[in-house]
């Protein structure tokens, strides 16, 4: 990886850090505690906890991309960066641009 992808790919983890964030806010929001005392029906009841439900759970995810995502930014200029932590072969710069907290090649990635 030459010293301009490198920069890319920096700009492209900064940015999906970004997004993560704010999917984050958006989840923290949406999976707060339904109140017993609200005035809705027992079905719509049902479905504000089925959702919030779904967005609790999505917003661990996201907690956990960030993590990921803030490790990989971390370590971006290192050279061991973008090479599979199981086999040390060069993990494809096609699974890296797609997912840059990647830590394993795609080969170690089926085996798990």
């Amino acid at each position: 990886m030459n010293e301009q992808e490198r920069g890319e790919l920096k700009q492209k983890i900064i940015e999906e850090i970004r997004t993560q964030k704010h999917l984050i806010e958006s989840f923290t929001e949406t999976s707060k505690p339904v109140a017993p005392d609200n005035a809705i029906g027992r079905l719509t009841r049902m479905e504000a906890i089925s959702s919030q439900g779904i967005s609790e759970a999505s917003l661990n995810s996201s907690k956990a991309k960030l993590v990921k995502l803030e490790k990989a930014l971390e370590k971006i200029n290192l050279p061991e960066f973008g090479v599979c932590v199981r086999c040390s072969e060069s993990i494809a710069q096609g699974r890296i641009v797609l997912m840059p907290e990647s830590t394993l090649c795609v080969s170690c990635a089926e085996k798990r």
